[in-house]
């Protein structure tokens, strides 16, 4: 399989490059942007697949697909977590929001071979997300959420939840009133419905509330621990790749 990354940050790049590695996928070629993309797929074989940054130092990634036709089946890396996800979704194999963890991008790998036969590939309408790159949608979130208590279904406004969290194949939020409730959801669901303004996924199993939040402490491995007001049945902790991109959201 021929993989290639784009990717204007080289660190990132090479550090993306280290993540394939580990899955035993081995990466030649990296290029950082639109004009180096352009000259080198002028030039050279197209690859299987790319791992692809929206943003290029020198301007959008989707300008070497207008000036090259490529064919090659695309995982999206990006950092717009706000909008477009859909847009991500419907037009290529996998996005991976950086971010990227490695359990995310071995997923996405797994669904590149599960997808795609030898010599096939999923070509990406990029006019859709250009659109909503430059004209992004309004987006309405969820106020509310249900839980069934017996008999009955109870409501929880999402100013009331501290955090949601994944426990035994369950989804759970946890309320000021330092209650679990379960809920008919998962955390890759509320992806799209949760106010990214209010709401983060510091790992794989919880979104935080970020007026729930009591202390931020240093932890091991330059991770960060998460104290909120009322939850205290397991420790908080963000990981190591997400902890920039946390501070980031704080501010």
């Amino acid at each position: 399989m021929n993989v290639i990354i784009i990717e204007d940050e080289k660190p990132a790049a090479r550090r993306l490059g280290r993540m394939l590695d580990d899955l035993d996928i081995k990466i030649d070629t990296m290029l950082h942007s639109v004009s180096e993309s352009i000259e080198w797929f002028s030039n050279n074989e197209h690859p299987d697949l790319i791992f692809l940054d929206i943003q290029l130092s020198d301007g959008l990634s989707f300008e070497i697909f207008d000036a090259i036709t490529i064919k090659s089946s695309i995982i999206f890396t990006t950092a717009y977590d706000e909008y477009a996800l859909k847009a991500f979704k419907l037009n290529s194999i996998d996005y991976l929001l950086k971010p990227i963890d490695d359990e995310e991008l071995e997923a996405a790998v797994k669904k590149y071979k599960d997808q795609i036969s030898p010599g096939q590939s999923i070509q990406v309408d990029f006019e859709d997300i250009k659109k909503l790159l430059v004209n992004p949608i309004d987006r309405v979130y969820k106020k509310r959420f249900t839980a069934r208590v017996g008999q009955h279904l109870k409501i929880f406004s999402v100013e009331d939840i501290e955090c949601f969290y994944s426990e035994n194949k369950g989804t759970y939020l946890h309320t000021k009133e330092n209650r679990n409730y379960l809920i008919d959801t998962t955390l890759e669901s509320l992806e799209d419905e949760l106010n990214p303004q209010q709401f983060y996924r510091v790992n794989r199993k919880f979104y935080i509330n970020i007026n729930a939040i009591k202390d931020i402490i240093s932890y091991t491995n330059s991770r960060l621990q998460i104290k909120l007001n009322h939850f205290s049945e397991q420790e908080i902790i963000v990981a190591r790749e997400r902890v920039k991109d946390f501070k980031d959201w704080l501010e």
